[in-house]
């Protein structure tokens, strides 16, 4: 299985021939070219055309991301994959009012459904969420009525809200306390580690696209706008909860990220080096997990898991199979 690089230090990347490394004051780190899915530059990283062209050749993308954490860009390969008849489908989907209703809804469902499925784990532990889980379902009950992308994400909106409001009562953890949603700068631990792996997530999925034939640049819950992607956005939602908020309880639950690891800075707070380290090993551990997909009968890793989801959406725009988005089953 290719592995993701995440480069914290500073320091140049390199091709030497057909290999990259990675120099910095201390030395050169070898890249094993045909090991690397994509590479995340969190750290001071300077690269040359040299390096872009041969990263391009090897189908490998590049994400950056700022000194707080943020995504910043990707730098996104020549496309060897993507087919204008598709492009035209989603096109078709996206302008078409009913049809990309069709799809915005399934997102929303599928996001609605694995935040159920989270809360329901834990009140099944005694956590005590049955409220929460209620007051969800409430939400979710007005989907139908939707009209428009704008009432969709009005809907998703309040879920996620009351889902968000749920996190004091399942950590129960005075260190952790969730307040109210903020970003950009996050003002407190639990909405920093939040902001931090919602970013990778939109990341992640962002490269399981590139490996397909669809164009991540038209989704359909959120706009196609002048903003580069939007399609990844769209799919991040459906595993946000059972991805990124789940290693989240767990970083929090077995002290493997502590108050210790944030300091505040511009008026927010940053997740320390030695924090986003654990969290980018553990999200890999994550990702390589594997579980029984019910579908295909046999066990696929979580990674796989979202590439599939792609798949399916490609097939409902050219009318093989309607869109079902996953719902984990645990």
């Amino acid at each position: 299985m290719k592995k993701s690089i995440y480069i914290f230090s500073e320091g140049e990347l390199r091709r030497k021939d057909n290999t990259l490394y990675f120099e910095t004051e201390g030395g050169k780190r070898y890249l094993p070219v045909e090991d690397i899915n994509e590479i995340m530059a969190f750290g001071e990283v300077a690269f040359n055309k040299s390096f872009l062209e041969f990263v391009s050749r090897k189908e490998i993308l590049v994400h950056y991301f700022n000194y707080y954490g943020y995504y910043m860009g990707t730098f996104y390969p020549r496309e060897h994959l993507n087919s204008g008849y598709m492009i035209l489908k989603q096109a078709e989907h996206y302008l078409d009012a009913e049809k990309r209703m069709e799809i915005a809804k399934a997102f929303v469902w599928g996001a609605y459904k694995n935040i159920r499925q989270v809360l329901k784990y834990y009140n099944n532990r005694g956590k005590n969420l049955q409220d929460s889980i209620d007051i969800i379902e409430a939400q979710v009950s007005k989907l139908d009525e939707c009209r428009d992308s704008n009432q969709l994400m009005a809907v998703e909106g309040h879920v996620r809200e009351q889902y968000y409001k749920s996190f004091d009562n399942l950590l129960q953890n005075k260190d952790f306390i969730f307040g109210h949603r903020s970003r950009r700068p996050p003002q407190n631990p639990l909405n920093t580690l939040i902001s931090f792996g919602n970013s990778l997530m939109y990341t992640i999925v962002l490269s399981e696209i590139y490996k397909t034939h669809l164009d991540p640049r038209i989704g359909f819950l959120h706009a196609t706008n002048f903003r580069r992607f939007t399609l990844n956005l769209d799919v991040a939602e459906i595993f946000k909860p059972i991805i990124i908020d789940r290693l989240i309880f767990t970083l929090i639950d077995k002290k493997m990220i502590t108050k210790n690891d944030f300091e505040k800075n511009l008026g927010g707070l940053l997740l320390k080096e030695k924090g986003k380290r654990v969290f980018v090993e553990e999200l890999d551990k994550k990702l390589q997990t594997t579980i029984t997909h019910r579908s295909i009968g046999r066990k696929v890793s979580y990674r796989r898991l979202i590439r599939l989801e792609i798949y399916k959406l490609a097939k409902h725009l050219v009318g093989e199979q309607k869109y079902e988005p996953f719902v984990a089953q645990w």
